[in-house]
């Protein structure tokens, strides 16, 4: 192989990926009570007005509001009460001059009303009528017919991920059903003849598997469905044997370790294996994880990441996860990133012409946020653990100075 490469942005080496790829998978049909985090394929319509009907916001009396103009604590005004609405019911009447009638949060105005008032500013006066201290004004304190969603109007866009309060919307508006895009299988191979399962007794040279679990919890969280392949022993044939399954049976395939630019570099030459148009790129312009791969093979994304768990896990992040929305469908334009600013404690150094994603751990002392570097080497999986989130040097810097305010983005 070849010795480094021409390294790319990460936002450049994700566009050239993306720019080999034909886009989101197909959709299938799913309960909407099932589709929490799901990316929706199709634009949802209303297909109903919400409310349907005119709606009380409160406990209280239903009136007509210009029958309540000009009362006060000292001159009230007084209505005849026309009856109680009940909860799920259909007035059975409708408000004259000078009436009004007991309704409930959530209940249906009568024909002709247009307000309600709040029972804290009401008494009764007699068994048939009842006392108004303030006047209030049309509309208030109702909901009318359509001012939630109107019927035929877009009400969730295709490409957004169902959140708890878009599926509550769903069920409001009766739709029980919806098309998602299938969730990407991503198949997770680790290699490394040091590299031993978790419940291994581990004997010197020897490490338990980090990248299989922390990556399928990733995957996890990004909306994949992990596949994990096991250990390979650093064998071309082991390997390629993997890969060669893997990318059959998943829509992402992730090699981790065997990156590197090295005598036992074997992953480039096993990824070229898998298809045209083979690897695309050989090496990013970040620290941890610069030499990472980025391929294709039969319209199928394939990863190369560092063996080291720091390294695998930032380019993952970057690199990874947006890949997997892609293939979801998800809108980028509908997603926000997790970032705060704070100030950050220590001098953060770096050298211009890499992108630095440095582990912070966010305190706040006396009120003030502050970001505090957890520095780690990048094959210590525990400066992930002790840290909040990461701060970015701009590949243009030479780093931050303690007091600065940065942002922090967090995991």
């Amino acid at each position: 192989m070849t010795e480094f490469f021409t390294l790319e942005s990460p936002n450049q080496a994700l566009q050239t990926l993306k720019d080999q790829l034909t886009g989101p998978l197909e959709s299938e049909a799913i309960p909407s009570a099932e589709a929490l985090n799901r990316t929706l394929s199709t634009n949802i319509t209303s297909p109903s007005d919400l409310p349907a009907f005119p709606r009380s916001t409160m406990d209280g009396y239903a009136v007509r509001a210009e029958d309540t103009y000009g009362a006060t604590p000292n001159m009230p005004a007084y209505l005849s009460l026309a009856g109680e609405i009940h909860m799920g019911t259909t007035p059975s009447f409708k408000l004259e001059a000078a009436q009004a009638a007991l309704i409930h949060t959530g209940g249906m105005l009568p024909e002709n009303a247009d307000a309600v008032i709040m029972i804290e500013n009401t008494q009764t006066s007699r068994e048939d009528e009842i006392e108004i201290f303030n006047q209030v004004s049309v509309g208030e304190n109702i909901l009318n017919v359509g001012e939630d969603v109107t019927k035929g109007s877009e009400v969730i866009p295709s490409g957004s991920i169902l959140r708890p309060q878009d599926i509550g919307a769903l069920m409001a508006l009766g739709i029980t059903s919806v098309h998602v895009t299938k969730c990407p299988v991503v198949g997770l191979i680790s290699t490394g003849d040091e590299v031993v399962h978790p419940d291994s007794n581990i004997t010197t040279g020897q490490v338990r598997d980090i990248n299989s679990y922390s990556l399928s919890a990733l995957v996890q969280s990004a909306g994949g469905i992990p596949k994990r392949y096991g250990i390979i022993k650093d064998d071309f044939e082991a390997v390629q044997e993997a890969a060669d399954i893997g990318s059959d049976e998943c829509d992402i395939l992730v090699i981790a370790a065997g990156s590197s630019v090295s005598a036992r570099d074997i992953t480039a030459d096993v990824i070229n294996n898998l298809g045209e148009p083979g690897v695309l790129i050989h090496g990013i312009t970040v620290k941890p994880g610069k030499p990472t791969i980025l391929a294709v093979a039969k319209n199928k994304p394939i990863f190369g990441l560092p063996g080291n768990p720091v390294s695998a896990m930032v380019v993952a992040r970057l690199l990874l996860v947006p890949t997997i929305k892609f293939l979801s469908g998800a809108n980028f334009d509908n997603q926000v990133s997790s970032v705060i600013s704070a100030e950050l404690t220590h001098n953060i150094p770096s050298i211009a012409g890499r992108e630095d994603h440095v582990p912070v751990l966010i305190k706040t002392i006396d009120g003030k946020m502050l970001a505090e570097p957890v520095f780690g080497k990048s094959n210590l999986i525990f400066t992930l653990v002790r840290s909040t989130g990461s701060v970015i040097v701009p590949i243009n810097s030479n780093g931050f100075i303690q007091g600065s305010k940065v942002q922090v983005h967090l995991y």
